[in-house]
């Protein structure tokens, strides 16, 4: 008992002594994951991401990735999310080879061009209260505006009046032409299209995984925004990746239990019933009846063999 004493005491001096490190908390974050600094919400958007028939492990996998239709724009667009688009890509305007894998969301024009509207992106934002996932480095802005003729604006209409407006007229003309040396096409400046899903928490248990609108694109077709609803842009709780089986697990709380009920019979034994030697274990009577029952056969063999 005394020497249980001193290795206690012993353990005690040499952790006061030399405290151990304290571990950060900073844990690397997993791929398409975010954490309110506000709330402490934990957003876990990997749900949405669809993997190649070839990799999946469900039995009815997904074959095309999620799409959504662009009505009056005059564009289908195909999107993925937390990786790239599923679809095979052979050729994307203005994308070269080695990034045509990295393709998260495309849309295919009347003439068959494809054109990227973003490359994947794995770390979604917090603006404020609103989860958004931003992908960029498409294709050039503006290569695909001669094809799009059912969203082409309106030109001024022109104002039929008295003679005298004409010179007024003209020389307001002759202004505009000397700024049209600027250069008309944006795709010259060296942007490029980028897209904007605007997450938004659908809880009703009816409603599917996701729900994909397109929202709207600017004058010059650089960007394109979305609106996208579904129950991973909840927030909730993180919860822990269980690392082991539940064989596992079960084998580790019978241990436990295991230790718990010989340490503490040990314990119980010693210090109630001052008990010593191999006394001390807890149903000492129980165990050594067991092990006198097993050593009978062996004491009288079998005298008809």
């Amino acid at each position: 008992m005394q020497l249980l004493y001193y290795s206690l005491a012993l353990y005690l001096s040499l952790a006061a002594a030399d405290p151990a490190p304290a571990k950060s908390t900073d844990t690397p974050r997993e791929p398409c994951t975010i954490r309110s600094p506000t709330s402490g919400a934990f957003f876990d958007l990997n749900p949405l991401h669809i993997v190649p028939p070839a990799e999946a492990k469900s039995k009815h996998p997904r074959e095309n990735s999620w799409n959504t239709t662009g009505h009056d724009y005059g564009y289908n667009f195909t999107l993925n999310f937390c990786g790239p688009v599923i679809e095979p890509l052979e050729k994307v305007e203005g994308v070269d080879k080695d990034l045509l894998r990295n393709v998260s969301a495309y849309y295919k024009d009347a003439s068959g061009s494809v054109f990227s509207i973003g490359q994947e992106n794995h770390e979604p934002v917090l603006r404020g209260r609103k989860l958004v996932l931003n992908y960029t480095g498409g294709s050039p802005c503006g290569g695909s505006s001669k094809s799009r003729r059912s969203v082409d604006l309106l030109d001024e209409r022109e104002i039929i009046d008295d003679d005298d407006d004409d010179d007024e007229k003209k020389g307001k003309d002759d202004d505009d032409d000397k700024h049209d040396d600027k250069p008309k096409n944006p795709a010259s400046g060296g942007r490029r299209k980028s897209t904007i899903i605007s997450m938004l928490c659908d809880r009703d248990p009816l409603s599917p995984l996701l729900t994909l609108n397109f929202v709207g694109a600017d004058q010059d077709e650089c960007t394109y925004f979305f609106e996208a609803r579904s129950s991973a842009a909840c927030g909730g709780i993180e919860v822990a990746k269980q690392t082991l089986s539940p064989g596992g697990v079960f084998g580790v709380i019978a241990i436990i239990a295991f230790i718990v009920y010989i340490v503490g019979g040990c314990v119980y034994s010693r210090m109630v019933l001052q008990q010593r030697g191999w006394r001390q274990l807890p149903n000492y009577a129980l165990w050594a009846g067991i092990g006198g029952f097993l050593k009978v056969p062996f004491k009288r063999p079998f005298k008809g063999l």
